[in-house]
Formats: C-alpha cells, structure tokens, sequence
C-alpha cells in the first residue's frame, strides 16, 4: 500500500434504519457499525435488503433511523455532502466517463482536492501549470494504488480488460482516499486471478486503516476478508457476527447457507 493513500479510517454507525415504499417494508430495524481497519460484510437472499441499506446508510432514500459518522449524526444530510466527510461509494454496475481515458477519469474525481481553475490559469499560469502536473501524478499513483497498470492509463475503459474495469470502478470511488468506502458486489464477474487481486486490493485498503462494507454473493471472498458480517433476510437483520460465527449460525444456515447434506 503506498502511504501517500492511506488515511485515518472513519466510523460508520447506523441504527434503526427503515425503508418503506408504500405498504412494502424493504428495511425494517436494521443496525451494524464498522470501525477503521475493518471490513463488514452485509450477504442475504437476492431481495433481502442489501442494497436498500446501502442507500439507506448513504441518505439516498427516504428512511427513518439514524446514520452516524464518528459520532456526529448526519442522518438528514444532503447525500452529495457525504463525500467531504470521506464516505464514498461504488455501485454494482462499472460507473466511469466512457469519452473518457482511464487516466482522465481519474483527474476528473480528484479535480476538487487536486486541480486547477479556470481563474487560477489566467492569474496565476506557471503556478497552475505545476498544480496540474502534480495532479496528473497524484491520478496516476492512484491508478497504481488500485492495481491498474500505466499500459491501461491511456485508454478508454471499454478498452481494459473486465477485471480491470471493476478495479477502476473503485479507484474512482476511492479516489485519493475514502475513510469509509461502500462496495457493491465488487467481485461482481471476476473469478481467478481478479477475484484474487481484489481481495488483496481490500485487504490492503483496510490495512490502511480505511472502514469498509462490502455487499456481495461470493460466500468464499466474504468469509476470507471480512471482520463481521451482517445477514439480511427479508429485510431484516438475521444475524450478526465474525465469519465463524455466522458460518456455525443455525438461522443463517436455514435461511441463506443451506445445510448440508
């Protein structure tokens, strides 16, 4: 993990949280935390809640309970305001400027913290041409950080492998460095070598000290890189434990696991 990237970690606390839409309750009562250095799984049946309680945690749906960062409620905080405090997020689908290069996309997301102004560069234009420099080089150690080659800087997404898309998917929500990140079935297509370069890719994030939560089916990767994880059923917290813990649960081997034969 290159130190440039790594970051006090952030505590993610929500509690209570309901989702209704109409006389459909997708989210009833459910409550996790995750810390700096940890990784929390959230699994469940396909219809369980999981991403509900994404954009629940997130402020992008109408919901009641309370979502906490470091203590500091922002339960009714405007979701775009979220990013300042360090919770990013990365969907299911591979979200990036398709016009765009591999590299520019990543200038694009660290413009804010890293970039130049149209001002700056009339007033000020050797000092914003280094800015600019400098930003090229921050987004290409990013790139790096994440696993993503500099033979892949200069193409459009759709041009890089599918592996390396979900990687880039997730350097863009990352960014320079989130504190708490939020990942939707990140393992999402991978297998083999991917699945294995994800995996250390977290794990080293969390070393780092970053706080993640990661949704996702592939049971193996769960149990591997996980702290805690969280079962959702029917929109409900089923269980709530260590991998161990989850894996010897008798409800969760019922409702979601299976027994076996």
């Amino acid at each position: 993990m290159n130190t440039m990237f790594q970051t006090d970690g952030g505590t993610l606390r929500v509690e209570g949280l309901r989702v209704a839409f109409g006389a459909l309750v997708a989210l009833d009562d459910v409550s996790w935390e995750v810390n700096p250095g940890e990784i929390l799984g959230i699994i469940g049946p396909n219809g369980a809640g999981k991403s509900t309680c994404y954009n629940a945690a997130t402020n992008m749906v109408q919901r009641t309970g309370k979502v906490e960062i470091d203590g500091r409620d922002v339960s009714t905080m405007p979701a775009s305001r979220l990013a300042a405090l360090g919770l990013r997020r990365a969907f299911q689908q591979n979200a990036f400027f398709t016009h765009l290069t591999v590299l520019e996309n990543m200038i694009a997301v660290i413009q804010p913290q890293h970039g130049t102004s149209l001002l700056g560069t009339i007033l000020r234009p050797l000092s914003e041409h280094r800015r600019a420099v400098h930003t090229r080089q921050v987004a290409e150690a990013a790139l790096k950080n994440m696993g993503i080659p500099p033979e892949f800087h200069h193409r459009l997404p759709g041009e890089i492998p599918y592996g390396t898309q979900r990687m880039l998917s997730i350097a863009l929500a990352n960014g320079t460095g989130a504190r708490i990140l939020l990942l939707d079935e990140p393992a999402a297509g991978l297998g083999g070598e991917d699945m294995r370069e994800l995996c250390d890719r977290l794990l080293a994030l969390r070393a780092g000290g970053m706080a993640i939560v990661v949704i996702e089916h592939h049971m193996d990767l769960v149990m591997q890189i996980t702290d805690r994880i969280v079962v959702l059923d029917r929109g409900r917290r089923l269980a709530y434990g260590t991998p161990s813990e989850i894996r010897h649960d008798p409800d969760v081997l019922e409702a979601y696991l299976g027994r076996d034969e």
